[in-house]
């Protein structure tokens, strides 16, 4: 598997590659254990439990204009992103980078993994040409606002969401 960068933190290296599609069991998983995720998510690993899952990696990997990364300390996953560029009009033809479904593995926390995975994408993003990085993060995540704001990030817009799917 495709090794994109090695992030030194306390407690040992930890490799960040591009997911591959036997991480999918582990990834649903940190998705599921997640405050917000437990209510959308499934904790079931059985194949038909995971394959809306499993659709949405292969669409996913089969795009060049998003990366699927994980973050693997002694060959477990203990955390995950989705990195997408985008292009736009706006600001003279920018291209953006949004990052997604930013998890690290609770026992895996306070090494500085989240930290180091969210710079990557930003060295990335500059790699490519993006004239900015975006995410969004939900109202109730405050520990999460205040480890984005810690890294620069700005609360500039308003976000608004038209659920599809119940």
């Amino acid at each position: 598997m495709q090794g994109l960068a090695l992030l030194d933190v306390p407690g040992g290296a930890v490799t960040l590659r591009l997911a591959a599609a036997d991480d999918l069991p582990e990834l649903v998983a940190m998705l599921a254990a997640d405050q917000l995720g437990v209510h959308r998510e499934t904790a079931e690993r059985s194949p038909a439990a995971l394959q809306p899952y499993r659709a949405a990696f292969d669409a996913i990997s089969a795009d060049p204009a998003h990366l699927l990364v994980v973050a693997v300390d002694d060959l477990r996953l203990i955390g995950t992103m989705q990195l997408s560029f985008i292009p736009g009009l706006a600001r003279q033809g920018a291209w953006r980078a949004q990052i997604e479904a930013v998890r690290v593995h609770e026992e895996a926390r306070g090494r500085n993994i989240g930290t180091k995975m969210i710079e990557w994408a930003i060295d990335e993003a500059k790699r490519r040409g993006c004239a900015l990085v975006q995410l969004t993060t939900d109202k109730r995540r405050t520990d999460a606002h205040r480890f984005y704001e810690r890294l620069g990030f700005v609360a500039s817009h308003e976000g608004m969401k038209l659920p599809l799917m119940i």
